[in-house]
């Protein structure tokens, strides 16, 4: 696939561009199957920070277990077609079928942000189309960028976030302590 239009190839090794990952997940070992979604990014995402674990009740389909949620920042020299094709690998990986919307799943992998990228086509859009209708994506994601814009709404995520009324219900469960082995060391 082609690289995005103005992006430079990387130098190998190098990723550039800044991606901010969306990681939920409501049947199974919940923060097990997290982790392992995290760990199966490698080495084609570089991990650089992880949010708080959240758990939220689910959206839609409301006949179901809480999820539990969090946010991840990386760098990636994946086009985001590649990006979303390995993102629905790890999910088949570890479980996913695809029922109906908003069904209950063991891990659900989404693109919130590629850089400032816009995408709408019919196989990707970026930024995720709902992300400023969610808490459970809204906080976690502040939490590691508030003031990440959004490029189609021209305003930061913690704007968005102030918007919505219905955040209370978003529990943190744990720190980002529970995905720090995943992160490279310090300064590396």
């Amino acid at each position: 696939m082609p690289r995005p239009p103005g992006r430079p190839p990387a130098a190998e090794g190098e990723p550039v561009a800044t991606v901010y990952l969306g990681l939920g997940g409501n049947l199974g070992d919940r923060k097990a199957l997290l982790r392992a979604a995290l760990a199966a990014l490698a080495p084609a995402v570089r991990l650089e920070a992880v949010s708080s674990l959240y758990e939220t009740e689910p959206v839609g389909f409301r006949e179901q277990p809480d999820f539990l949620n969090a946010v991840a920042k990386g760098r990636t020299d994946l086009t985001p077609w590649a990006l979303l094709a390995r993102l629905k690998a790890i999910e088949r990986a570890l479980g996913r079928q695809q029922r109906f919307r908003n069904a209950p799943r063991p891990i659900d992998l989404d693109i919130l942000f590629y850089d400032d990228l816009t995408v709408d086509d019919a196989d990707l859009i970026i930024p995720h189309p709902r992300l400023a209708e969610r808490a459970f994506t809204l906080v976690p994601l502040v939490e590691l960028a508030p003031e990440l814009p959004h490029p189609w709404l021209g305003r930061p995520v913690r704007e968005l976030l102030d918007a919505l009324w219905e955040h209370e219900a978003i529990r943190a469960v744990e720190g980002p302590v529970w995905a720090a082995d995943l992160l490279p060391p310090a300064g590396a």
